[in-house]
């Protein structure tokens, strides 16, 4: 049996009465989960805490001054796939042919609106796209060259292969294929199988959620291959009735345990606050798929909660218009900021 999984609210105390004249908006983002699992320098650690920080002060102003849920998720995201630290656009992990295939989904809780597009190439910002195909189609996700038509419809500029590769990734790809390592098959997870997702929740003034995750996927992962970034009820749900997730991990255990579904459904249909609808998720999560992963939550009431069951999670979080905090979060202790 997999050990029981770290669960954190992120507030000043797990219970307290929420102040009905306290701004009522909320945000958090993560930068993945067992990512930094080797890494203890803290000058190591400062620039990925410095740059949640950063990206938070942003999506702080975009909620403090009346945007929506939605536009805060996804700028938030999009300004985490334009940071070369994190696993997603431009530092996107390769696959098997060398090359960057990236997944992203955005939802709305409002109405269940979602957009999502997956294993795409080319495109900076994947959850611009996946926004567009929410707000602009008919469909909810799109694939491959058909996601990349929809984005010439509607303006979305590619850009070529070698703009989103660092070097650090291809350093860490051509190591993974020297190795002969297959993603998924080593046990424990080799260090380049490291579970690389950006996400963000949030709930705005006027009490919307909204939820994005977007990833590189897996190291040397086969052409081709869809996590739960994408999948909604996965790796990302909203629903105003419930709580907003995104999820980080290995997408396949993720997609088997629909997982941020499970725990919306603690909330809505069991009345579990968040506290303990992520407790139990995760420990349904670690027990029935021993799944290595972990997931950032708001509920409707703007509390904000974290799990994982990996030893790392790196994610921050401002909690109705309170200060901004950020971590990287250990099994045992963290490092903040």
């Amino acid at each position: 049996m997999t050990a029981v999984p770290a669960i954190t609210p992120c507030g000043a105390a797990n219970r307290y009465t929420i102040n009905p004249m306290a701004e009522r908006y909320s945000l958090m983002i993560h930068g993945g989960a067992g990512e930094l699992d080797r890494v203890r320098n803290g000058l190591k650690v400062r620039p990925y805490l410095n740059a949640l920080r950063r990206i938070l002060v942003r999506g702080k102003s975009i909620l403090k001054e009346g945007g929506t849920a939605l536009d805060a998720v996804e700028t938030c995201v999009a300004m985490l796939e334009d940071d070369p630290l994190f696993n997603a656009g431009r530092g996107s992990v390769l696959n098997a042919a060398g090359k960057v295939e990236m997944d992203a989904a955005i939802m709305d809780g409002r109405n269940l609106g979602a957009g999502a597009v997956a294993a795409v190439s080319g495109i900076a910002n994947p959850v611009k796209l996946a926004r567009r195909v929410l707000a602009c189609s008919e469909h909810v996700l799109l694939a491959g060259a058909g996601a990349l038509a929809f984005a010439s419809e509607q303006g979305i500029v590619t850009v070529a292969d070698d703009d989103l590769v660092t070097e650090f990734r291809r350093k860490q790809h051509e190591k993974a294929c020297k190795a002969g390592h297959v993603t998924l098959v080593q046990d424990p997870p080799v260090p380049e199988h490291r579970h690389g997702t950006v996400g963000a929740v949030a709930r705005d003034s006027e009490g919307n959620l909204a939820a994005a995750t977007s990833t590189g996927g897996l190291v040397n992962k086969r052409r081709g291959r869809v996590g739960d970034s994408p999948i909604i009820g996965a790796g990302v749900y909203a629903d105003n009735h419930s709580c907003a997730i995104s999820a980080t991990g290995y997408g396949e255990e993720i997609m088997r345990a629909v997982l941020a579904k499970h725990i919306a459904s603690l909330v809505e249909f069991r009345n579990l606050d968040i506290y303990a609808a992520a407790r139990d998720g995760m420990t349904y999560f670690a027990n029935r798929v021993q799944g290595r992963g972990g997931v950032i939550a708001i509920d409707r009431q703007g509390r904000c909660a974290s799990g994982f069951t990996t030893k790392t999670m790196i994610h921050g979080w401002l909690e109705l218009g309170g200060r901004i905090a950020v971590t990287i979060r250990r099994q045992a202790g963290n490092t903040s900021l």
